[in-house]
């Protein structure tokens, strides 16, 4: 099973761990990552936090990404929920989740799919200072991050 969901409203961690593995007895890991909202970023206080993105074309490329995990390894399901809209401190961004028949594997696939996602899948941010609004570059550490899985 592999979902890609762009959504606004907060998901439910656990509920989204019982749905992926459901049914599936050959699972023996579980990996997920939860990203959230910082309160700081380069320094600068974060009131909110907004993500846009470009339909259709990040649900796409978001699946293309978990693809080429699941030609790289022995996964059975991969999940990736990705919050947009204005996001607050503290708030759920995104889930990265990851089923397979043995830790390793489903580690490196998650932080693989997480990775990607960062670099590659088609969001913007915009941040709520005190200084006022600005857009958030890409990070070098994401790139570096990235170059790893090459």
């Amino acid at each position: 099973m592999s979902e890609v969901r762009i959504q606004t409203e907060d998901f439910d961690l656990s509920h989204e761990m019982a749905q992926l593995r459901a049914g599936n007895a050959r699972v023996g890991a579980i990996v997920s990552f939860v990203g959230t909202v910082r309160d700081l970023n380069e320094g600068a206080a974060v009131a909110e936090m907004e993500l846009e993105h470009y339909p259709g074309m990040t649900e796409q490329a978001i699946q293309g990404i978990i693809e080429q995990a699941k030609a790289r390894w022995p996964i059975y399901g991969a999940q990736v929920i990705h919050r947009v809209g204005p996001l607050k401190p503290m708030d759920q961004i995104v889930l990265v989740a990851v089923t397979s028949p043995h830790r390793g594997e489903a580690f490196s696939a998650c932080e693989f799919i997480i990775d990607y996602l960062k670099t590659e899948a088609p969001f913007w941010k915009k941040e709520q200072t005190p200084d006022g609004a600005r857009w958030v570059d890409a990070r070098s550490s994401d790139d570096q991050a990235l170059a790893k899985w090459s």
